[in-house]
């Protein structure tokens, strides 16, 4: 059995803070990159949690991140800001995303930002909850490394490529829902590899297009796309939603997320913010509430996303637990 740790909230955020300063990053990229990954954390998304750190820390040190950059917003249009990441963390861009957006929507009812020099962003259905917290209804899209192949082929071109979406429901926290392209997460994938762990047999191809249960030959070929055809489509249409529109790289273009040596990845999000009592005429809410309660009338209905409530209040009681191994390294990597 593999041994674990147990840290408070606040604890993981201090570790993983110290280990990106000391990687090189400022106060600000830290704190921002480290607050969005001990929430994913807290939300059960540990692929986008603090085992990133390990990942993140030597980018940061080789120079393939700009730990020390500052996000710079342009109005591109009334209702649209661009946002230069300036090859730094996106989680500080998205910061920014999110503070101007509510304004711009309450006075056009619909925002929206686009960003560009970027990173990978992590949880993507943190990032539109926060906006729903503001009463928005919020689209998220962002294109990451190849690891699809267009439907029919065999290298990996696009990424997984993930989309989210939050609506606000009054007295109740949003609904939210976050999904990748592919069958199953990359870095479940890395995981597994990194674990000698097999994967199932519907997760990814090997280089010659057959499906693999080996998590080293999984990432030497391409991930199987979710729902087949229309999961490559999807991927495609983000590859367009995230990297065409921001001018940043497609997923063949993009270097590794998980590797320190190269140029920077710089691939893009887009983000899209809706005042929805602006769109249904003052309607919305009382919609919602007519559309959860007959959700909630059938026993044994789960919408997506409700998981998340239950462990983050877990989490804040009991605190993180994460394997002794990564709160060594983490440890090693805030102390030098």
């Amino acid at each position: 059995m593999t041994a674990t740790v147990t840290i408070s909230i606040d604890e993981a955020k201090a570790l993983a803070k110290a280990a990106l300063i000391r990687a090189g990053c400022n106060d600000t990229n830290a704190n921002s990159t480290a607050s969005a990954l001990v929430r994913s954390a807290a939300d059960g998304q540990t692929g986008h949690g603090l085992s990133r750190i390990t990942t993140y820390a030597p980018q940061v040190l080789s120079g393939k991140v700009n730990g020390k950059a500052i996000p710079v917003i342009c109005p591109l249009a009334p209702a649209v800001i661009g946002i230069d990441a300036a090859y730094g963390f996106a989680y500080p861009a998205i910061d920014l995303a999110i503070k101007d957006l509510p304004a711009i929507a309450r006075r056009y009812g619909l925002a929206s930002a686009v960003i560009k020099h970027s990173h990978h962003f992590g949880q993507a259905g943190a990032h539109v909850e926060r906006l729903a917290d503001q009463g928005l209804v919020a689209l998220v899209f962002g294109n990451s490394p190849a690891g699809i192949a267009f439907w029919g082929g065999k290298t990996p071109k696009m990424g997984t490529n993930p989309v989210a979406f939050a609506a606000p429901i009054e007295g109740a926290t949003p609904l939210v829902i976050d999904f990748a392209t592919s069958v199953a997460a990359r870095g479940k994938i890395v995981a597994a590899k990194r674990n000698h762990e097999a994967i199932p047999p519907d997760w990814a191809f090997d280089q010659t297009g057959s499906p693999t249960t080996d998590a080293t030959m999984a990432l030497e070929g391409s991930m199987a796309p979710l729902g087949g055809p229309k999961g490559a489509a999807l991927s495609l249409m983000i590859e367009v939603l995230a990297a065409a529109l921001t001018g940043s790289h497609f997923g063949f273009e993009a270097s590794s997320f998980f590797e320190a040596e190269g140029d920077a990845p710089n691939v893009g999000q887009t983000i899209i913010a809706i005042d929805p009592e602006v769109f249904s005429g003052g309607a919305y809410f009382a919609r919602m509430a007519t559309l959860m309660n007959e959700a909630d009338s059938e026993k044994g209905v789960r919408l997506p996303g409700t998981s998340r409530i239950d462990r983050r209040a877990n989490a804040a009681e009991h605190g993180l637990t994460i394997p002794e191994e990564l709160w060594l390294a983490l440890s090693l990597l805030g102390s030098g």
